[in-house]
């Protein structure tokens, strides 16, 4: 296909549905990689298909397509929104999947003005700009069933960062859709070719970086850990529960319970037990600031049992009761080593855990509430969070969460002890090998430069609309 012809042999009907079919295919087989990993790789051929479903004859039509390719890709995996919100989930669903809808609209837009050699190269930037912006920028961000969390977190790919590795996939797949039946890759000219196997060569090795850098060979201290998962527990059990725990990990030096363990502060018995027992305990409760308001917090308790540390969840949950946004984020010096601790879905975003990677976290403590009732397929999709978050900065994560899946997730992505569903009681223990320091991977950098340039391709591609339809008019 001629560049200067973007719009000639656009697909049709019967191919375009037949692409959405692949694109949905391939997407819910990769997040069904819990059990045979390698599968997640089929979210390349997501990428692929959904990059073949851009190419319509009309922007309107490739975000309707697109629109139904998200809808049921996310609404399957996202059915326990039903439970909770209802009828109103089915407006939740639709605005996670506007987005894929918005991608194909604005790839095609770019094909149609500019033709397809040139918009190849803004396939990546629009795919990560408007993921990145999804997850973590405006008010109904939710980071779950990215390109990056369907890989296996020990994937070289997640060392550049969940978001980089969407960027790598839709680079890889990005030329292929456009290439002429029967002509291969190098129809292009010679230097657009060098140049993009270049910049995969280049992004391949930056994945690789993080696994080999020096502070990641070289780890400070260990430290052992436990917790038991407990739902909504009554004050008298906790005692109980911590000794049973403490008999089943003697040499646990630090405890922790769930989010949402406490309805307030941190009660004299388990201030108590942390002095009988000589032990630390990480604990979730309210921090009442008035009659009505709250911060959702984990509390540190040390050995001499009083409050030596706590952190307020950052980022509440939309709709939910769930407390203020943290006034400050902090880690805490521990006498292992600097200790990030970030609540429940915090995890989920990446803009909360690189500050406490920036001021030198060395281990992630989570404390999580994950409600039964939500569904085990909630659960799993929630532990897909913690091993690519330990991947992508180098440092071991304890995750206690109410009702399974807790995690303890070495600093390689690889999980090393984790609770059934929904294992009420289940204890989760182990040793964690602490780094030197964790390091943020290059997407860091990557994605809020591709949303600043997907914004001003945004912006061109409506001012050029507007500009030819007054023309038009005329």
């Amino acid at each position: 296909m001629n560049a200067s012809n973007p719009t000639a042999h656009p697909s049709g009907w019967m191919k375009s549905l037949l692409w959405l079919l692949g694109a949905v295919a391939c997407f819910h087989l990769a997040y069904a990689s819990s059990h045979f990993p390698a599968i997640g790789l089929l979210i390349f051929g997501y990428a692929f298909f959904l990059v073949r479903l851009a190419h319509q004859p009309t922007v309107r039509r490739a975000f309707y397509f697109g629109l139904g390719a998200g809808f049921l890709c996310y609404a399957p995996q996202l059915s326990f929104f039903w439970h909770i919100f209802s009828a109103e989930a089915l407006v939740l669903w639709l605005v996670v999947a506007f987005w894929v809808g918005l991608f194909t609209a604005t790839v095609c837009g770019c094909v149609r003005r500019w033709g397809k050699t040139k918009a190849i190269w803004l396939v990546p930037v629009i795919w990560t700009g408007l993921e990145y912006f999804r997850s973590e920028l405006y008010y109904l961000k939710f980071s779950w069933l990215n390109i990056g969390y369907a890989l296996p977190a020990e994937c070289p790919f997640t060392g550049v960062g969940m978001y980089g590795a969407g960027f790598l996939a839709f680079l890889f797949v990005a030329l292929f859709p456009w290439i002429n039946r029967g002509k291969s890759i190098y129809t292009l000219r010679q230097p657009v070719v060098s140049l993009l196997l270049l910049t995969i060569l280049i992004l391949f090795g930056a994945c690789l970086l993080p696994a080999i850098s020096f502070a990641r060979l070289h780890s400070a201290n260990s430290l052992s850990l436990a917790g038991i998962q407990m739902e909504f527990p009554s004050p008298g059990e906790l005692a109980k529960a911590l000794d049973r725990t403490l008999a089943k990990s003697p040499d646990a030096q630090v405890f922790v319970l769930s989010e949402y363990t406490l309805d307030g502060p941190v009660p004299e018995s388990l201030k108590q037990w942390c002095r009988d027992q000589e032990r630390f305990l990480v604990v979730g409760g309210r921090e009442w600031v008035s009659t009505n308001q709250f911060y959702n917090t984990a509390f540190v308790v040390g050995t001499n049992g009083e409050i030596i540390f706590q952190q307020a969840k950052c980022v509440p949950i939309q709709f939910f009761r769930d407390g203020l946004p943290a006034r400050r984020q902090a880690v805490w010096d521990s006498p292992w080593g600097k200790i990030g601790i970030c609540t429940c879905y915090d995890l989920s975003y990446t803009r909360v855990t690189d500050r406490l990677v920036e001021d030198g976290a060395q281990l992630l403590i989570v404390p999580t509430m994950d409600v039964e009732d939500w569904g085990r397929h909630e659960h799993e999709l929630h532990a897909r969070v913690a091993p690519v978050r330990a991947a992508e900065y180098g440092i071991p994560i304890f995750r206690l969460a109410s009702s399974g899946i807790s995690q303890a997730v070495a600093g390689n992505g690889f999980v090393v002890a984790q609770t059934s569903f929904p294992g009420s009681l289940d204890i989760l223990s182990a040793q964690l090998r602490l780094p030197a320091r964790g390091s943020l991977p290059l997407d860091r950098f990557l994605a809020p430069v591709c949303t600043g340039l997907t914004a001003i391709v945004l912006l061109i591609l409506l001012i050029l609309h507007w500009r030819d339809e007054r023309a038009r008019r005329k």
